[in-house]
């Protein structure tokens, strides 16, 4: 998503050019695509897939809505497993409309894991509970912090549930570093991802992840808690960012590449 204005093959030759091993895809761009030839593409390019992003949406009351989820989710862990990821990405799905009921949201996502997790940890799959940053509660995610995340996949076997520390959604809470390193004593830090924090905030929220070194969060403080806490897997960079993605892809993947050596590193 950092450079979605890239096709998978322009992604992949950006990729190898530039000595990046590997790339966390999204679901859309491969289902276009086409799973198995994506899959051949990355492969044949010498490069792994990080993680799949994303499945998810998990707090709908309706019976109907909530079997359509799972078997989404279904789908998506099947996918995972033929481009060769052992990590889904999760969002866990905002509040329901009408609802105000944070907690029962949340319950049912712990619901839709009972019934994902068995099948994933059957297919080599990881599930990895992403907790937005609250601003997001409402519409896309009722998970907020990483003890939140953790406490939800902490009623899984860890192979088969973690969580995604992801810089941009968790650096504003004071409780985050021991969260991460009591998901990294479980072996449930399963992605680790990197946005700066950047203000003003566009209009919708979504596009304001700001590139590397551009806002207020230390890169390499939380590289270096992270690590601390024994991951040892890839790092991601994922911006939605407009103004990145009006620029050409591969200039941008550069960049990214010098800004993280100058502010991770």
């Amino acid at each position: 998503m950092t450079v979605k204005q890239l096709t998978l093959p322009e992604l992949t030759d950006s990729c190898v050019r530039l000595g990046i091993p590997g790339v966390g895809l999204w679901r859309e761009p491969v289902r276009a695509y086409g799973v198995e030839a994506a899959a051949k593409l990355v492969r044949d390019a010498g490069l792994t897939v990080t993680s799949l992003c994303r499945g998810g949406f998990f707090t709908a009351i309706d019976p109907a809505e909530r079997a359509r989820a799972l078997a989404d989710n279904r789908t998506a862990i099947d996918e995972a497993a033929a481009l060769g990821t052992d990590t889904l990405i999760l969002v866990a799905g905002g509040l329901p409309a009408g609802s105000r009921d944070l907690p029962a949201a949340r319950e049912r996502v712990a619901d839709a894991l009972s019934v994902l997790a068995p099948y994933a940890g059957e297919r080599g799959v990881r599930l990895a509970i992403e907790p937005l940053h609250p601003m997001y509660a409402a519409d896309r995610c009722v998970v907020s912090t990483l003890k939140q995340a953790l406490d939800l996949a902490e009623r899984f076997p860890a192979v088969q549930v973690g969580v995604v520390v992801d810089t941009y959604h968790i650096w504003w809470d004071e409780a985050a570093p021991a969260a991460v390193a009591r998901a990294g004593a479980a072996g449930r830090i399963h992605a680790f991802q990197l946005a700066d924090w950047t203000t003003p905030l566009p209009a919708g929220v979504l596009t304001g992840r700001g590139q590397l070194g551009d806002g207020v969060i230390d890169m390499r403080e939380w590289k270096g808690r992270v690590e601390a806490a024994g991951y040892g897997g890839a790092i991601e960079v994922e911006l939605f960012n407009e103004g990145l993605w009006a620029r050409d892809g591969e200039e941008v993947l550069g960049e990214v590449l010098a800004r993280y050596e100058e502010f991770a590193g």
